[in-house]
């Protein structure tokens, strides 16, 4: 590792090893710039404070700033309050002092992977988690949890709506078709309906299954007493 590096370790999210990444700037000095938990400020931190007692990681690119400029652009945000796991978080962060450029890898990757999760298999794992940490830890994963799942659904919702949208305009396809003797179009226009008919149901069910989780999560925050 050497000043300007981008660097990572492993963190827990809900006390299940390694689920993400935590990023920050190495300084080349012993320290480290990084959005700090659970604070959610952008602060300069030892190496041990930053890794936890967790292996390093650094994240190579094929081009980015010289180190001297990347760690200024990190010290210029030192201070910064505007945590936001989907829009500003410590990966978003880090990029942006090392190519310029604020985007998460992790979100982008992770975000449509839990539409496909176990969802009934959650709930335990999730409370677990919580009482392993101090309500006010425990009311920041609950908040990055939810920010997750409103994020897939925004993205899922509007495909259903789409593809019903389109089952539904298909079905009149087949239907003129069918009173214009024509089978060959009736049968394509069919064959398109029944395409969207089981995107819709595809899609329904990962809202299902989101709609489930936000419940799970609710549930298990009243019982652990946190307030959402």
């Amino acid at each position: 590792m050497a000043k300007g590096d981008q660097i990572y370790t492993l963190r827990e999210f809900l006390n299940q090893e390694g689920l993400y990444q935590h990023h920050g700037i190495d300084c080349g000095d012993g320290t480290v710039i990084h959005y700090r938990k659970p604070s959610e400020t952008i602060e300069r931190t030892s190496l041990a404070t930053f890794a936890r007692g967790n292996p390093i990681y650094r994240k190579n690119y094929p081009t980015a700033f010289i180190p001297d400029t990347v760690v200024r652009r990190a010290e210029s945000r030192l201070g910064e309050k505007r945590y936001n796991l989907l829009f500003n978080n410590c990966e978003h962060f880090a990029n942006w002092c090392k190519t310029g450029m604020s985007y998460s890898q992790q979100v982008r990757d992770f975000v449509p992977a839990i539409a496909n999760m176990d969802i009934d298999r959650l709930s335990e794992p999730i409370k677990q988690g919580l009482r392993g940490t101090d309500e006010q830890n425990a009311q920041m994963l609950l908040d990055r949890a939810l920010g997750d799942i409103k994020a897939i659904w925004d993205d899922l919702q509007p495909r259903y709506k789409q593809a019903l949208k389109e089952m539904n305009s298909w079905d009149r396809v087949a239907r003129e078709a069918v009173k214009r003797d024509r089978e060959d179009l009736a049968r394509e226009a069919i064959h398109r309906k029944l395409k969207y008919k089981e995107e819709a149901k595809n899609l329904e069910s990962k809202l299902a299954q989101l709609a489930k989780m936000t419940e799970n999560l609710v549930s298990n925050s009243q019982s652990l007493n946190i307030n959402l």
